[in-house]
């Protein structure tokens, strides 16, 4: 089958570009944020090809992915054809509203564009959360390539991964990271880091490193540490929460959105309570066996629940059903 799709969130489409399909990616003449291509620091297979943007009504394509609410005008630009009546279509959530957390209208109810479309959610939550009308509605979960197992928690330290994380100040729990940092180890792992070491350095808090690294030294990096903190208050489920599970990392999280589904109880400690979770990073700094048997746990349980296996297996079952 033949999949368009833009490279929107690189790690999701890392996965979703691993299946047994030919992927078609928009390319744009300044490869802006409508035509990306292909990514740069990931390892994508030949069967994902770029496509200039004016040369894509010559392409056969079977199903197109819409990730954003304006793509599929862009395709009307580009190909003169309209999802859902020219070429089938799924639209892909992957946020958790960003508004209203009840009343949040997705945009397949408001946009005349995308009615009739279904709605793929990349979390249950979503799927309960957003108001999506009388659209189909799917559910299929992450899936991560597994890096390995690589936990070696020699660092008595807590390790976070945030992109941005000074302008998603709240959304990422910013904050959270800063206080936890003014009573123990923390570092930080992550885009658009230079803002958070400014702020931290004018706060009077020290980070034990800021790290920007391409993924795979990212991971190695990460499993020195001891304990992986997952600080978002507000966010679909963070990939980068399921990767320190896979590298066998023991998680503390807050007691949000997808979070308490995503870690079992023998894998971490997932809590609004911060008391309750800094009590448990303390513990398992100085309690490094406690710390590893949580991160087995954490790693069995993301192997078994979001394999790149499942996730490529649910996809070819909506492909099928779109498609019919």
């Amino acid at each position: 089958m033949k999949v368009l799709a833009w490279h929107v969130h690189g790690s999701w489409m890392t996965s979703f570009v691993s299946g047994g399909h030919d992927y078609l990616l928009p390319v744009t003449p300044g490869r802006d944020a409508d035509g990306l291509g292909r990514a740069d620091t990931w390892d994508w297979p030949a069967s994902a090809r770029e496509v200039p943007a004016s040369r894509l009504a010559d392409e056969p394509v079977d199903l197109v992915v819409l990730q954003r609410p304006h793509e599929a005008e862009l395709l009307e630009q580009w190909t003169g054809w309209r999802v859902g009546h020219h070429v089938p279509a799924v639209y892909v959530e992957h946020n958790a509203p960003t508004e209203h957390a009840v009343r949040s209208r997705h945009p397949v109810t408001t946009d005349p564009r995308l009615a009739g479309l279904p709605v793929v959610h990349v979390t249950r939550f979503n799927a309960m959360a957003w108001d999506c009308g009388d659209a189909r509605t799917l559910v299929v979960e992450h899936g991560i390539p597994d890096p390995g197992y690589r936990y070696t928690g020699e660092r008595s330290s807590i390790g976070v991964v945030v992109n941005e994380p000074v302008r998603r100040w709240r959304v990422a729990g910013t904050d959270l990271v800063l206080d936890l940092a003014r009573e123990l180890p923390v570092a930080v792992h992550g885009m658009g880091l230079p803002a958070l070491e400014k702020v931290a350095a004018e706060r009077g808090i020290r980070l034990l490193e800021c790290l920007d690294l391409d993924q795979a030294s990212m991971h190695e990096r990460l499993a020195q540490h001891r304990v992986y903190f997952h600080p978002y208050r507000w966010t679909s489920l963070g990939l980068s929460l399921l990767e320190a599970m896979t590298l066998g990392m023991p998680v503390l999280a807050l007691s949000t959105t997808e979070a308490p589904a995503a870690v079992p109880g023998e894998a971490g400690v997932v809590s609004c309570d911060l008391t309750r979770l800094r009590e448990a990073a303390r513990r398992w700094l100085d309690d490094p066996a406690e710390a590893r048997e949580r991160g087995l746990a954490a790693r069995e349980h993301a192997l078994q629940h979001y394999s790149l296996k499942r996730f490529l297996d649910d996809w070819d079952h909506v492909f099928r059903e779109v498609t019919s």
